[in-house]
């Protein structure tokens, strides 16, 4: 019976991570109107950081990195929690929360495709399948939007953005797995939040100076909160938790949420609104990322 409820907690505090993913979307949307993106990102991380370092100050699960991983470790750090960042902030800031949060939702997609292009698990008929039908519906939200399309267009160039941090998410996913077998989830993490807190810092401090920060309003520094804490410091901690107890398969369909909430919030939150392709294009993504990640067909 503990095993049961243990499992039943496990899922919700899941699915509560999902939702706070989703609706991260729409609030970082909101905050950006009053603060630019280099510094939202650096504090967020900051926040994130210090989250977990208190955590792993308490659990007293103090750790030495091996001098062997450092010169692994920190271009990992940099590529995940730095150019992935940065094209995710950036990307955010020039689209809508909506289109977001299905071009991000992509990133089982690119593990998928990076995990066979490395060899290290192969795409069979199904998860080909998948893939294209992903993509296709990429085109259609990309293509079809309101305004004409041009490469100098701000929500073209906030998708590819987002769409690029898609896939240097799952390259840094896929090479995250090995350092997983010799830290624990709170270990690495900690050491990626201080990795992408030190950087985004350096990077921020050429551009904090445009913002008003006296008149940042309560709701955008809510915003800010929201994100570092809870989208990312506890996020981070519960999702591993959720790999550890209920398995990594497991965690990973509730993934799947986040583009479907995240489409919704910025609707109905922000007011956004698509072209009727581009709902069928969130749609079909939407069936390409659940075809790729439960395809079974033999190849």
């Amino acid at each position: 019976m503990t095993q049961i409820k243990r499992s039943i907690s496990a899922d919700f505090a899941l699915f509560s991570i999902a939702f706070v993913w989703a609706l991260n979307f729409t609030v970082i949307k909101a905050s950006l109107a009053e603060i630019d993106p280099y510094s939202f990102n650096a504090i967020r991380f900051v926040l994130a950081s210090a989250f977990i370092w208190i955590v792993i100050a308490q659990k007293k699960a103090w750790f030495r990195v091996k001098r062997s991983d450092w010169r692994i470790l920190i271009p990992l750090g940099l590529t995940g929690n730095l150019i992935y960042q940065w094209l995710f902030i950036v990307g955010i800031d020039l689209t809508l929360a909506a289109n977001a949060a299905v071009m991000l939702g992509t990133i089982p997609i690119w593990v998928a495709l990076f995990s066979h292009f490395f060899s290290m698990e192969a795409l069979n008929r199904m998860k080909v399948m998948g893939v294209i039908l992903a993509f296709t519906g990429l085109v259609l939200i990309v293509f079809f939007g309101k305004d004409p399309i041009s490469f100098g267009s701000q929500t073209f160039l906030g998708d590819i953005s987002i769409l690029a941090a898609a896939a240097v998410w799952g390259l840094f996913t896929i090479f995250s797995k090995q350092f997983l077998t010799r830290y624990t989830p709170l270990q690495f993490s900690a050491f990626m939040t201080s990795t992408g807190a030190v950087s985004l810092i350096l990077i921020a401090i050429p551009f904090a100076a445009p913002t008003d920060w006296a008149n940042v309003s309560i709701l955008a520094w809510s915003g800010v909160f929201y994100s570092g804490l809870l989208a990312i410091g506890l996020a981070y901690i519960i999702w591993n938790k959720g790999i550890m107890e209920v398995g990594a398969v497991r965690t990973a369909t509730y993934q799947n949420l986040v583009p479907v909430l995240g489409l919704a919030f910025g609707v109905i939150l922000l007011g956004e609104s698509l072209e009727w392709l581009q709902y069928l294009g969130s749609a079909v993504v939407i069936g390409g990322i659940l075809i790729t990640r439960y395809g079974k067909f033999k190849n």
